[in-house]
């Protein structure tokens, strides 16, 4: 018996909320195993160049370099333990975490998968979401656009759209991160957690805070890509025009009210970080960890680079939760 089998379920201070904490714990029986206990430390040579403890969660030791398979898994197993899938054709959308994820998910069950992508996705990544043996369609400028075709082929089609931070269980089998992160001895003061469609925001801070009230729990986009920050702070959706960040997983336009609600409550703070600060955090990780991050990625270690004196000697933990980068992006950022 682990540590995380023997924790109990903490109390809940929001009963109500629409992430569940028996569901996270319950994921942890559920996820693909490849996707659990994912390697966590102290990194002296990081913490001493930040001035702050650091602890590192490294979701990039799986199939798909990313974090995204514990949500998947976890929402593929729910929807046919309910019986829901049933014949039905699977659609998602990715910027291609996401698309891995579910692709990989969906073949471990048999389930064959329609994925919609960017015209200007990063290549490597539709090339492995076909590789998992999904059918890969491009269409339109940027994420949300090709999110857009693919519910409206879903809703013609008769289809099941499985999208990131809409499905509860994808924040729940994230959620699971957390849930490893917060099992040691002495949790941490600050978790930084990169924000995109709020899957891993949400589910990380959900059991986080039920573990330890006092915990600060921070999000991260681009400042290209703010639409889930401004929403959350106004309290109103907030749909930009056009984004522009080197940031593709964290990159959305179209805000997910379901996720900006999860976020209250729960959520502290949102950062917003320049592309020279997440420039800066993969090259920090590749030459003090020799570790490879995508721009999103590193988004919580830009924040933290980013505002050094709100961090400085307090205990955080950040999420290495994405590394695929091609090999023209590793010369261009981390040569």
């Amino acid at each position: 018996m682990t540590a995380h089998d023997a924790m109990p379920l903490p109390e809940d201070a929001h009963p109500e909320h629409r992430l569940k904490l028996e569901s996270i714990r319950r994921a942890m029986e559920v996820i693909d195993p490849v996707f659990l206990h994912s390697p966590q430390y102290d990194c002296e040579a990081l913490s001493q160049a930040l001035g702050c403890p650091l602890t590192i969660k490294l979701e990039t030791a799986n199939p798909i370099r990313s974090f995204k398979g514990r949500g998947a898994t976890f929402l593929i197993r729910e929807r046919l333990a309910r019986g829901e899938i049933d014949g039905r054709r699977l659609v998602g959308a990715s910027a291609g975490n996401w698309g891995q994820a579910l692709a990989y998910a969906c073949r471990s069950h048999g389930l064959p998968l329609i994925l919609y992508a960017a015209t200007s996705a990063n290549p490597l990544k539709v090339e492995r979401m076909r590789g998992f043996g999904a059918e890969v369609r491009l269409a339109g400028d940027d994420f949300d656009a090709a999110k857009q075709e693919a519910e409206a082929y879903a809703m013609e089609s008769g289809g099941m759209m499985l999208a990131d931070g809409l499905d509860p269980e994808a924040s729940e089998g994230a959620g699971t991160i957390a849930l490893e992160l917060m099992a040691g001895p002495t949790p941490p003061d600050c978790i930084v957690v990169p924000l995109g469609n709020g899957a891993m925001l949400t589910g990380i801070a959900r059991w986080a805070k039920a573990v330890h009230p006092a915990i600060e729990i921070i999000g991260v986009q681009a400042a290209g890509a703010d639409a889930m920050e401004k929403s959350w702070r106004s309290g109103k959706l907030v749909f930009p025009e056009t984004v522009s960040t080197i940031a593709d997983g964290i990159g959305v336009r179209v805000p997910i009210a379901e996720a900006v609600e999860d976020m209250n409550g729960l959520v502290d703070d949102v950062h917003l970080v320049e592309e020279a600060a997440l420039v800066e955090a993969m090259k920090l990780f590749h030459a003090k960890a020799g570790l490879v991050a995508e721009p999103s990625g590193a988004a919580g270690l830009a924040a933290i680079l980013s505002r050094p004196e709100h961090f400085r000697g307090r205990r955080v933990a950040t999420i290495l939760c994405g590394g695929n980068l091609t090999g023209e992006q590793m010369r261009t950022w981390l040569g």
